[in-house]
């Protein structure tokens, strides 16, 4: 004699309801390794933040008394010291220039514009430094954004500087374009370049291109790594972040 319905659906209600409880676990799991993952970049940035301000405070500092003291040095020397002179003066340029990479690496590390002045004047920084170190050309086009937190903004910062990095180094473009906007409650970062363009599955498999990390730096946050690219036709990529609740802009 065959059960009743009722005896059949319990079995069907308790494999939902342990369905439901995996569920709420493997969702609660990824929740905390997102957690952890952004913490362990958190500290990350912050270490970097500390080592550049050492940079500028300490090594950047001590070079630049050590130039003024050999420029004073060579202001003393009498003219007829030309041998002197000319050795003094090449190191007096050395150390100039010992002290601008520095403060380059520096600002590579952790731009103090980042945590001044936000994300926007940052990334200007950034396209204006590609322009004056090489032949790429960025265009910047940014429009308003809302009020973002620091993670968010170092988090595309970031994402900004590896793209820029791989259309210098890799795609040999001479052209990128650096966009960001804000639409339907999401963040959108895109970056085109007039490169040699890459197979995809491969640079996204690659570890030096950085586009892996990139991409899971971007899931950390409940985002997403978008590549667009063929050989001789460029590359288009596109980072994706939801924005905060309240921060959605139409």
């Amino acid at each position: 004699m065959s059960g009743s319905p009722r005896s059949e659906e319990l079995p069907l209600d308790a494999l939902r309801a342990q369905y439901q409880r995996l569920l709420q676990r493997l969702e609660a799991n990824e929740r905390e390794f997102r957690r952890l993952g952004r913490a362990v970049w958190n500290v990350q940035e912050d270490e970097r933040r500390r080592l550049a301000r050492e940079l500028h405070d300490g090594l950047g500092q001590n070079l630049t008394a050590l130039k003024h003291r050999l420029a004073q040095l060579l202001a003393d020397l009498p003219a007829e010291a030309a041998p002197l002179r000319e050795r003094l003066g090449a190191a007096v340029d050395l150390c100039g220039d010992a002290l601008e990479d520095t403060r380059q690496l520096s600002r590579l590390l952790r731009p103090p514009i980042l945590d001044d002045l936000g994300l926007a004047p940052a990334l200007q920084w950034l396209a204006r430094s590609i322009d004056a170190s090489g032949p790429m050309r960025v265009v910047t086009e940014l429009e308003p954004l809302p009020p973002l937190d620091g993670e968010l903004q170092t988090l595309l910062f970031r994402v900004a500087q590896e793209a820029l990095n791989n259309a210098s180094k890799h795609a040999r473009a001479q052209s990128v374009l650096l966009r960001l906007v804000a639409r339907g409650g999401e963040l959108q970062l895109q970056v085109i370049d007039d490169g040699i363009g890459c197979d995809v599955d491969q640079a996204l498999r690659a570890g030096g291109s950085g586009l892996p990390g990139m991409r899971e730096r971007l899931r950390l946050y409940g985002g997403r790594l978008e590549l667009r690219s063929a050989a001789g036709q460029g590359t288009r990529l596109r980072a994706v972040v939801p924005l905060p609740a309240g921060d959605a802009v139409a």
